[in-house]
């Protein structure tokens, strides 16, 4: 493949009808896979990994909030046809459409596929669940950035202000998140941790790693996922910039489960100019599903209007909303960025020497 070529020298819910859990494919450059991340769950943590294609089978497309009709796409949504709404007729490319859940997802306790796999606390992997998309993007100067994409079926956004925690503000169906590190001619430099809107960056060699694997570790707040550089509490009031302390909190710790992505992933490579993914297991007889990449809608629900029993708006203010609505993919996660930070971030902390 071209990046094995040009880098590698150098250095209770419905079941899902596809799955198919990842070794490593022997094409994935080997720095991408040795200095992949860790991440630390948070010991409270309610929601954790989820399968995709379990996420996928436990909802359904809508559009303007309406459910769209069995005869206008396929009859069951796989990873490998979802990218067909893309072409439903007035869905703006797919971009107006919303896998919604087929459960009511408020309900307490929430539908069961929300609540994801714990990772097994001997080996690190989530069983049976494939949460993680791990996506290189080859760039110019013997550049390669590797995504690795951690997915999650549900978005507890938190209890606010932190000094009187009274508003469960932002939670949301579907939860995307990643870490991309860049590596030049194989070696890391440094390494980017998304953040709800925003994030930070951190040079590879100031970034806490993994019990001398020369890993990074990145913390994942509690029932937000937002990953951070390290444990404690993070104020976020400021999209981009991490303080101690403030009225917008998440929380990390360093007690909770270790969660390996590599080892229950799908593998993929980028082409920027073209827009192409590619599966890494390409001609050594894998079978990833590559098509649900190119899906241009979001992950789930809609936000629900003021008027739907199940939304609670804190004096009547958007903003201050109980439920969101669900994100976009890997794709809309600017992998030809120039910078560490994607491109259209208007703040992203720098830290370590960036």
């Amino acid at each position: 493949m071209l990046v094995s070529i040009l880098i590698t020298a150098g250095a209770a819910a419905a079941v899902p009808l596809e799955r198919r859990q990842s070794s490593i494919p022997s094409s994935v450059p080997s720095f991408v896979a040795e200095f992949a991340p860790i991440f630390r769950l948070h010991s409270a943590e309610l929601y954790m990994p989820s399968d995709i294609s379990t996420h996928i089978a436990n909802t359904s497309p809508y559009l303007n909030r309406t459910s769209l009709s069995p005869t206008s796409y396929p009859n069951t949504l796989t990873l490998s046809n979802l990218d067909q709404l893309n072409t439903i007729p007035n869905s703006n490319s797919g971009k107006d459409i919303y896998l919604t859940s087929t459960s009511d997802p408020t309900t307490s306790p929430r539908p069961a596929y929300l609540y994801g796999t714990s990772p097994d606390p001997v080996t690190h992997s989530t069983p049976n669940t494939t949460a993680s998309t791990i996506i290189t993007v080859l760039k110019p100067n013997s550049t390669l950035d590797a995504f690795y994409f951690t997915f999650y079926s549900f978005n507890d956004g938190g209890r606010y202000p932190s000094f009187a925690p009274i508003l469960n503000i932002g939670n949301h169906v579907g939860d995307w998140e990643h870490i991309m590190i860049r590596f030049i001619h194989g070696v890391p430099i440094s390494v980017y941790f998304s953040q709800h809107s925003s994030g930070q960056a951190l040079s590879y060699e100031a970034a806490e790693k993994w019990e001398n694997t020369g890993r990074v570790v990145a913390y994942v707040a509690n029932g937000t996922h937002a990953n951070y550089e390290d444990a404690g509490d993070h104020d976020h009031t400021i999209p981009g910039i991490d303080l101690p302390e403030g009225p917008v909190e998440d929380y990390t710790d360093d007690k909770g489960l270790v969660w390996d992505p590599i080892l229950d992933a799908y593998w993929f490579e980028y082409e920027m100019e073209s827009g192409k993914f590619t599966a890494y297991d390409d001609g050594e007889g894998g079978e990833t599903p590559v098509n649900w990449l190119y899906f241009d809608g979001k992950w789930g629900d809609m936000k629900y209007p003021e008027d739907d029993e199940r939304q609670e708006c804190f004096l009547g203010i958007d903003g201050l909303c109980q439920y969101s609505g669900g994100p976009t993919g890997p794709k809309d996660k600017d992998l030809g960025r120039k910078g560490v930070c994607p491109d259209g971030e208007d703040v992203c902390e720098a830290l370590g020497g960036i």
